[in-house]
């Protein structure tokens, strides 16, 4: 009878090493998982960044010509309302 208590303890020592074994081994595939993911994350967050930088220039570009079309501005409306010159000839 010690016999089958020390063979019923050796199996439930060896069911034990083998859930923890495979758990372990769940847990290095979910390690790579996240690694794979945490790159595409980096990946996008570079795109992003880039695309925000892009816009900003553009944003800035179409400022600078707002205000070069406000300098214009005034000199146009006085030549739009000058009297017309007849022409020579």
């Amino acid at each position: 009878m010690l016999l089958t208590k020390q063979h019923l303890k050796a199996a439930r020592m060896l069911g034990v090493a083998v859930v923890v074994t495979a758990s372990l081994s769940a847990c290095n595939t979910y390690k790579e998982e996240f690694a794979t993911i945490n790159s595409r994350l980096d990946t996008l967050d570079t795109r992003v960044q880039g695309a925000a930088q892009s816009a900003e220039s553009a944003n800035q570009s179409a400022r600078q010509a707002n205000q070069r079309l406000d300098q214009i501005e005034g000199r146009v409306q006085q030549l739009e309302q000058a009297p017309r010159r007849t022409p020579r000839g």
